[in-house]
């Protein structure tokens, strides 16, 4: 490898446009980059793994928030790889425990779908009694149900909502799967499956987009996503891993 590289050179080796390696340059992701006297700029190799690594961690989504990958990335520009490598470690739990929580809905799921009650309410519920009693807000219930994912029935006497035992716990589900990570899209499909009397791994219907989906996004395959996540979050951890021992080798500070 030549002692130098051009910026088009760097943008070739990890599939950007040269821009985008001057944007990461501005924003702090690589560390200082040395001019020529003619005003070029001089790229080492040490840029190129840094490069390599923000473009490997900085791709969303991010489960449990985009600052430690912003730390980690930023610490390894300033030469803080050691708390970088920590950072990484960080990050990693964060996918880790997104994965977990969306698992565990999942399971729920599975019971509520085979029969398993996921809730007791013993009387009828108007909607701002069962908004209270699941946490959320009436506007949240009735776009749940204008989306499709319930069908509520009425009181014949004045029209209103009436939530039993039955709607509760469907409720129930969605609200886990919600603030889970899947999106509403997700959820729909699922439950229209299941309300079709069809079989089937629902986590395979929950995580797998129908072709007529137009506009698919990362939430409407979370198990998937999150699986992909946590495998990027582990190629994060090996790059800085051999950004040490080179450090380590040349002996650079």
């Amino acid at each position: 490898m030549a002692q130098y590289l051009r910026t088009s050179e760097v943008a070739a080796a990890v599939g950007v446009h040269p821009n985008t390696v001057r944007l990461y340059e501005a924003w702090g992701f690589l560390p200082p980059v040395p001019r020529s006297p003619s005003g070029y700029r001089l790229f080492t190799e040490a840029h190129l793994d840094q490069m390599r690594l923000a473009r490997t961690a900085l791709q969303g989504p991010y489960p449990g928030g985009k600052q430690a990958v912003l730390d980690l990335v930023c610490r390894a520009a300033a030469g803080d790889l050691g708390g970088a490598l920590e950072q990484a470690y960080v990050y990693l739990a964060q996918v880790r425990a997104e994965r977990a929580r969306a698992e565990a809905a999942a399971e729920l799921l599975e019971r509520w779908a085979q029969g398993t009650p996921a809730d007791a309410t013993a009387q009828l519920l108007y909607i701002g009694e069962a908004a209270g009693l699941l946490g959320v807000t009436r506007d949240m219930l009735r776009n749940w149900e204008r989306n499709g994912l319930i069908e509520v029935p009425r009181d014949a006497r004045n029209g209103y909502r009436l939530y039993g035992a039955a709607e509760i716990g469907r409720l129930r589900v969605i609200r886990t799967l919600r603030r889970a990570g899947y999106s509403m899209m997700a959820i729909l499909r699922m439950l229209r499956h299941l309300d079709g009397g069809r079989e089937g791994d629902l986590r395979q219907v929950l995580d797998t987009p129908r072709p007529d989906e137009d506009a698919c996004v990362a939430t409407d395959r979370w198990l998937t996503t999150l699986a992909e996540l946590e495998g990027r979050a582990m190629d994060v951890i090996a790059q800085l891993e051999v950004m040490v021992r080179k450090r380590q080798e040349t002996g650079d500070l």
